[in-house]
Formats: C-alpha cells, structure tokens, sequence
C-alpha cells in the first residue's frame, strides 16, 4: 500500500530505521524544540527586564528636585529603561517601559482619576521604548523617547490638573511649564549619561 510497498521485510526495515540525530540537537535523535528555545530567550529577556527596571527604580529615589502634583528630577533614572531599549529594540523597550511606569505607580502613586493614571504611567514610560528605533543614532532616540514621555505628561496635566494653573493661564501652557521643569533636566541629564557611557565604550559592549 502506497509507499510501503508489499514486502513484509521492507516494513520492517522501515518501522525500525533510527532516527538520525539532527544538526541542533546536542546528543541524541530527539530533536529539541524550537519553543523551548524561545522559552529560553524569553526567560532571559523577561531577566533583563525586570533587572533594568529595578535599576531605574532605584536611581529614581535619588532625587533633586520633586514637584507636588507628580514628577521630579532625578538621578538619571530613565537611563536604564533607554538602555534597555537601545539593547533590545522598540517591541521590548515599550513593554519594559510600560512596565516599569506600573512600578513608578506601585511605588511613588499620584492617582487621580483612571485614565490619568493610565497615561501618567504605562503610556508614559512606554514611550522610553521609542529609543529602540533609534539604535543607530543614539541621541536622536533618547530625546524622541524623553519627548514621548514629556507629551504624554503633557496631555494629563492640561486635561487632569488643570485646576492647578494660575487664574488667567492656560492649561497648556500650565502644563507645559509645570511638566517642562522636570522633563528638560530629565533629558539632559539622561543625554549626558548616555553619552558618557557610549564614549567609555561601555554602552557599546551591550549593544
């Protein structure tokens, strides 16, 4: 029948044929899977991740100047999650940084109203992943990625805190203001250290 043919000796050689070992597998005729090679990577990422973020939270303690409805200058914490998405590209650096916005909130809440939660944490530190698209022009990336979070900080304090701003100004230019304060140290003192780093060769080393 079909390819096995009619002769009861062929059937037998061919049921009992070894397998032959195969080019990935690192001793034996059972070939590993492709999954658990990934699940592999991605234990190792998912390492990565939470390590760059306990980095940044850390340094993110370490502060200069802290502002009452939110913010602060720091001691270069959003270095590690910029890092971390130069290292590993956009898809990763957005999940680690969104991640690590719902560990700002775990840690240092200003929780007024949901949807400025959502967009004063994960929206806003996700967007230190944008620096992933930049690994080859590494300045452009850290300030588009600054920026993002800067925008999305923006757009809460117009809309959420807008109560705050002086008699006569506008929520924007309030927000502008209040958020530019801590946002332009921020970057460049984010700047300045991954400059230093990628000058030490350091920051090269890992990417």
């Amino acid at each position: 029948m079909g390819s096995w043919g009619c002769d009861p000796a062929e059937r037998t050689a061919e049921c009992c044929r070894p397998v032959e070992p195969d080019p990935v597998n690192t001793g034996g005729g059972i070939r590993i899977s492709e999954n658990v090679i990934k699940q592999s990577f991605s234990t190792r990422i998912i390492a990565e991740i939470a390590i760059f973020a306990a980095f940044s939270t850390a340094l993110s303690f370490i502060t200069f100047v802290v502002f009452p409805q939110g913010g602060s200058v720091t001691a270069g914490s959003m270095v590690p999650m910029l890092w971390l998405s130069l290292r590993r590209g956009p898809k990763i650096g957005l999940f680690a940084g969104a991640v690590y916005g719902l560990v700002q909130l775990a840690v240092m809440p200003q929780i007024y109203y949901p949807l400025q939660v959502v967009i004063d944490y994960p929206l806003a530190f996700g967007c230190l992943g944008l620096a992933g698209f930049f690994k080859k022009r590494i300045r452009v990336g850290v300030s588009v990625s600054v920026t993002g979070r800067f925008l999305m900080h923006l757009i809460s304090g117009a809309i959420f805190f807008a109560e705050y701003a002086p008699k006569g100004m506008n929520p924007w230019v309030y927000s502008v203001l209040y958020n530019g304060s801590y946002m332009l140290p921020e970057m460049v003192i984010s700047l300045s250290i991954i400059y230093l780093l990628k000058k030490s060769n350091i920051l090269n080393l890992y990417l």
